[in-house]
């Protein structure tokens, strides 16, 4: 049985999505995917190299028709890389990648006509189950496992989410500010609803939105992880209006505080993808 913070967070995530179809917003095309995939398969363009991202992020392009995350799937397997090695494996992702046309790896397979393609189990759960236990009042260790599960969906850094967590609420759950901001992320309500928030003063839901929101900053502002979190705390509309940090001495504070803990002045754009969490819940 599926429990209620997890139908919550399903149901948060719907209308996540039913958000993204009114504002008429893109998901990205598997060709996106799979370029992001190689910025983590190769640690580059501000990505710190990650293998198991990269192969993850891979099987989503692959699996939507992508021949270059076919291939790449297949050379992945094919020598060990971030994977163990496995010809068979390698060779089914050849196999597609050959079947859309891709020459080199019509080459590779007429190399190896006496061994057989199997499927790829690891490549049909895109993605860990999640482990959202319910707990009203978590300690430091479970945010941290919440963050380290949520984070990756929206191809977010967890560090920059703790760093965030620890400045806005302590990691207390039932935090309030004189604005009404609420929460571990403090989410004032006008966020929380903008990012479908259903009820703040749940832990998860609270992470969630407000990893979501980091995740639309983070592509607003090009990945400059101080305008991100100017605006986290002060309003986009503000750093807009000042080209830049807003003259105010919380808001200065705040952004020298996190910089100096998270220690990162980029952060990698991530992809405009749906939330694949809502394929995993059974509702």
């Amino acid at each position: 049985m599926v429990s209620p913070n997890i139908r919550a967070v399903a149901a948060f995530l719907i209308v996540i999505f039913m958000q993204s179809v009114w504002a008429n917003d893109i998901v990205d095309s598997p060709q996106a995917i799979r370029l992001l995939a190689m910025n983590y398969e190769h640690g580059r363009d501000g990505v710190k190299q990650d293998f198991q991202r990269a192969f993850h992020l891979y099987c989503r392009a692959a699996l939507q028709g992508d021949t270059e995350a076919a291939y790449n799937l297949g050379f992945m397997y094919f020598n060990g890389r971030g994977r163990a090695r496995d010809l068979a494996l390698a060779l089914r992702w050849f196999k597609q990648a050959a079947e859309a046309g891709d020459i080199e790896a019509r080459n590779i397979l007429a190399r190896y006509t006496d061994v057989s393609s199997v499927d790829d189990e690891n490549c049909k759960q895109l993605e860990p189950e999640l482990n959202l236990i319910v707990d009203a009042n978590p300690n430091k260790q479970k945010v941290q496992s919440w963050v380290n599960q949520i984070a990756p969906y929206y191809s977010i850094d967890p560090e920059l989410v703790m760093a965030v967590i620890r400045a806005e609420s302590g990691f207390k759950v039932n935090a309030i500010s004189s604005k009404n901001a609420q929460g571990l992320m403090q989410l004032i309500p006008e966020t929380a609803a903008r990012f479908g928030v259903i009820d703040s003063w749940d832990p998860i839901q609270n992470i969630t939105g407000g990893i979501a929101y980091l995740h639309w900053l983070i592509r607003r502002f090009d990945g400059r992880v101080d305008l991100v979190l100017a605006a986290y705390n002060a309003g986009e509309g503000a750093v807009e209006r000042y080209k830049g940090i807003p003259p105010y001495r919380e808001t200065q504070n705040y952004v020298k505080q996190i910089l100096a803990r998270y220690g990162k002045s980029v952060h990698p754009i991530p992809a405009q993808t749906l939330n694949p969490l809502l394929s995993q819940q059974k509702i």
